[in-house]
């Protein structure tokens, strides 16, 4: 597999987890494999809450000891002699630019190989991008594709399971290849539908129209259908926008939001005033 980049130094602080659980949350007629993965640590030291991140340090190439991706924490539960998380894993590949390849992705199909009992290293927590507002009136706009949903289906269930009486609308816009992709909403897996009764909650769904010819997920459709709700949401000075997914997935929600501004140059300042107040958060993988 070429490379050019340079091996990425170990972190300074791991850990070691055993694999628990490892549930594949995409239906068997899915052509995209994702699973639901739950680690155990007996290491107490190990400090975090859902919404951090750990590193996960798969077996490296090419003489490189570790080849390290971030993945989301979920679930976490703490006992007195261990702690027990969930991540989120898509297994994938990619086409290699030079010879037009394809390969394996290192770290995602070493966590889909792996079985109940196996090992593995990680480190952190790292980061923790996405923080509920302590108002309780305030607006929270979730945009995601693919496994950006894992953050967000841990917002939600602290939203209305650990907080409740959240005033404030909630609004997840998510999209997915086809239906059969859509995580925590498919029939394999449908966690999410736990919410769709709370009156603050909405979640707008967006696929592909021609999913076997790779064609684009449609989120900026769903965006723009909701143009009027997510411009005002965007100007109330206490809302929060978090943007979770694939890094190719900015371009296309960029395009949506010059929609519903109604120009670059609305957007442009909306989006700088959110930045400027911390009040946009973005985890890309």
């Amino acid at each position: 597999m070429a490379t050019t980049k340079p091996p990425a130094p170990p972190p300074a602080r791991t850990y070691t987890a055993v694999l628990t659980q490892s549930r594949r949350i995409t239906p068997p007629a899915s052509r995209e494999e994702v699973r639901h993965l739950v680690l155990r640590t007996d290491d107490l030291s190990f400090d975090a809450t859902a919404g951090n991140c750990i590193r996960v340090m798969a077996p490296g190439q090419l003489g490189n000891p570790w080849h390290t991706r971030i993945y989301s924490i979920m679930d976490i539960e703490r006992r007195n002699d261990a702690t027990e998380f969930a991540i989120c894993v898509r297994r994938c590949s990619y086409i290699d630019d030079f010879n037009g390849e394809e390969y394996k992705g290192v770290a995602s199909n070493y966590l889909c190989d792996l079985r109940p009992d196996d090992t593995l290293r990680f480190a952190g927590p790292v980061g923790y991008p996405f923080v509920i507002p302590e108002d309780k009136s305030a607006d929270i706009l979730m945009l995601g594709m693919g496994t950006g949903i894992a953050p967000f289906r841990t917002l939600i269930r602290q939203i209305y399971e650990k907080i409740g009486g959240w005033k404030g609308r909630v609004r997840l816009f998510y999209g997915a290849r086809s239906p059969l992709e859509m995580l925590y909403m498919n029939d394999e897996n449908s966690d999410l539908a736990n919410y769709f009764d709370q009156p603050t909650f909405k979640a707008f769904q967006a696929v592909s129209p021609r999913p076997a010819l790779d064609a684009p997920v449609e989120l900026d459709k769903a965006l723009e259908q909701n143009a009027a709700e997510v411009w005002d949401m965007i100007n109330r000075p206490n809302t929060r926008v978090f943007v979770a997914g694939a890094g190719n997935m900015l371009d296309t929600m960029d395009k949506a939001m010059v929609a519903v501004a109604g120009s670059g140059r609305n957007w442009n300042s909306a989006h700088a005033a959110l930045v400027s107040s911390g009040r946009w958060s973005e985890v890309l993988y």
